[in-house]
């Protein structure tokens, strides 16, 4: 036995393994002690991922397990959508906390990655051993402290986009964000003109089409996105009281204006959260539906229990037994409910 491991292929593994073994000896008699003994942990266990630095937390694992869709032990799932629900509360009860406490997207709470040992590192960013699959987990809000005055002015989008539909009359809109709101006037753009794309929204008629034009062009109306204080005192100059309980809550719009409340923008409303709705599907149903006040079209009821929602029906407040819906229509038809 002794000849064999001394020659062949034994002795050069044997090798290999008294040369790692030695350098996680030497590092043990340094202060790299505590990486070496991750480092050796980790790949006895095939573990997650490991850096290391000396005399440092940077190669300090933080591991959150992911639990599976259907929610914590006696939590609500929310059928057709996969993600379990878990916030409960009214307009004031959105308090939500990112991973490591900072700012950043939330997702479900007890939302999962099918099947995978799924952790997060320090940054948010999310590894597995092995090649096990994973899943993004959509955003229901973002954390972090959301400013309830900003300085009540605007910062335009200075560039042109294209134009959305096949046919039909174009409206022209600029999109400006309040400065001191924290957001990026191009990410909110962005995100509107997607909302306004489709497919799903107000240009797929064939009646309208939809071009949005820098903030110092000729226009037809403007999408802003302001403060809570800031949304109520446009919203009541336009004739519209956006307060639940006294704070101002919903979006509104004003002549020539789609009012966005930042509120609702970053946190979604409590029961899209607790029914694991994505936050991408709040704000692009916020859209549509003041923008849709901007075209002419009234609010809405829910058409049956069960049903998708109309775009036109308040959704920020109820959804009536109905389920969220973003877009005015669905399989190339206009989606409507009763008139309220």
């Amino acid at each position: 036995m002794s000849a064999l491991l001394r020659s062949g292929p034994w002795s050069v593994r044997l090798a290999r393994h008294r040369s790692v073994l030695s350098w996680f000896a030497s590092l043990a008699t340094r202060r790299w002690r505590p990486a070496a003994l991750t480092a050796v942990l980790l790949l006895v266990s095939g573990g997650l991922a490991v850096t290391a630095a000396a005399g440092s937390d940077a190669g300090r694992l933080v591991a959150r397990p992911v639990a599976t869709s259907g929610g914590p032990a006696g939590g609500v799932g929310s059928a057709g959508t996969g993600y379990a629900s878990g916030v409960a509360g009214g307009p004031g009860d959105l308090a939500v906390a990112g991973p490591g406490g900072g700012s950043g997207p939330v997702g479900p709470a007890g939302a999962a990655t099918p099947g995978a040992p799924a952790a997060q590192v320090a940054g948010g960013a999310q590894v597995t051993g092995g090649a096990v699959p994973t899943t993004t987990v959509p955003a229901l809000a973002v954390s972090g402290p959301v400013p309830a005055s900003g300085r009540g002015t605007l910062r335009y989008d200075d560039r042109a986009g294209v134009t959305l539909g096949r046919s039909g009359g174009v409206q022209r809109y600029r999109v400006a964000v309040e400065n001191g709101s924290g957001e990026d006037v191009r990410d909110f753009s962005d995100q509107v003109q997607a909302a306004l794309a489709g497919p799903g929204s107000w240009v797929d008629g064939g009646g309208l089409r939809l071009r949005r034009v820098p903030g110092n062009a000729p226009y037809d109306f403007t999408v802003q996105l302001v403060t809570r204080n800031t949304a109520a005192r446009l919203c009541r100059a336009g004739g519209v009281d956006i307060r639940v309980g006294g704070v101002p809550y919903t979006s509104c719009r004003a002549p020539g204006k789609v009012i966005v409340n930042l509120d609702r923008w970053r946190l979604s409303v409590a029961h899209f959260v607790r029914a694991g709705v994505p936050l991408e599907r709040y704000r692009t149903y916020v859209v549509n539906h003041e923008v849709g006040h901007q075209l002419g079209h009234r609010h809405e009821d829910c058409p049956g229990p069960g049903r998708p929602a109309p775009v036109m029906q308040q959704q920020s407040l109820f959804l009536g037994g109905c389920t969220a819906n973003p877009w005015p229509y669905l399989n190339g038809r206009r989606y409507a409910g009763p008139a309220r």
